[in-house]
């Protein structure tokens, strides 16, 4: 079998490779601050989805609305010990969240067996803290994912948007020029990250945060309502400088094929 040209491809998690329609966070989110005597909306929860989940919670109550209305239940703006105590109890929620939505979106295992069979590294890089993927990793793999390594969110010094992320996992990997890696991703502080990081970029735009529903109620919408939904996560995405914009990892394969004649050719991300 042909090698690639491609040194390493690092995924996202949740919305890109498991949890069709990137449900756990969300639920998670609107659980701890409905404790706390705030509700959220879920557009609110996935208005900064991506981003590691202290960050969240921090743009969370950065919000006007958000930030108004916990002023007016706790009598004072929202401080750092309140992100420090929000997240202290958003970390057991996740991890029993992303335990019940941890399954693989279909595509994903398959592709990841063929990357691997031509010498591709796989790599991921995600919003979660170590706690809260300690399941989500076991029951991944069973269903036949298991990356090379994982960088969790509070394991570099920035999250993204950064690239430190993918950086370090590249590091870990021994991959190396990013212009001959891939970044795979449902958000846009995903695919802001792969830019950064000199990486090639694709986003996808059914499966993740932009259109938030399970496949199965994605799949109910009818015909126009589900195009204008991915049209407009997919324009999110291109927006954000996404070199391709696919809609599940199911369609990745032709646009790497596509990306390995670049990189063969000398080019570059742009």
């Amino acid at each position: 079998m042909t090698q690639s040209p491609i040194r390493a491809v690092i995924f996202d998690w949740a919305g890109t490779m498991v949890d069709f329609g990137c449900r756990a966070p969300v639920l998670a989110l609107q659980a701890v601050f409905a404790e706390a005597g705030v509700e959220i909306t879920e557009a609110e929860a996935r208005r900064d989805m991506g981003r590691a989940k202290r960050d969240h919670i921090r743009a969370l109550l950065a919000a006007p609305r958000v930030g108004e209305a916990w002023r007016l239940r706790h009598g004072q703006a929202a401080g750092e010990h309140d992100v420090d105590r929000l997240h202290d109890a958003v970390e057991p929620r996740m991890r029993a969240a992303a335990r019940d939505c941890a399954a693989l979106i279909p595509g994903a295992a398959s592709l990841v067996a063929d990357l691997r069979a031509r010498g591709v590294r796989i790599g991921s890089s995600t919003g979660y803290t170590r706690p809260m993927m300690a399941d989500i990793l076991a029951l991944a793999a069973e269903q036949g994912y298991a990356p090379d390594v994982v960088v969790c969110a509070g394991e570099t010094r920035e999250g993204r948007p950064s690239p430190l992320m993918m950086w370090k996992a590249l590091v870990d990997l021994g991959a190396w020029p990013a212009r001959a890696c891939v970044k795979v991703d449902d958000a846009v502080v995903g695919i802001a990250e792969g830019r950064e990081a000199g990486a090639w970029t694709i986003g996808l735009s059914a499966s993740g945060n932009g259109v938030g529903l399970s496949q199965e109620a994605l799949s109910d919408l009818p015909a126009e309502d589900r195009a204008a939904r991915v049209a407009a996560s997919a324009q999110a995405l291109a927006n954000a400088d996404a070199h391709y914009v696919v809609e599940t990892v199911a369609e990745l394969g032709p646009v790497l094929a596509e990306i390995e004649a670049r990189i063969a050719r000398g080019e570059r991300p742009s």
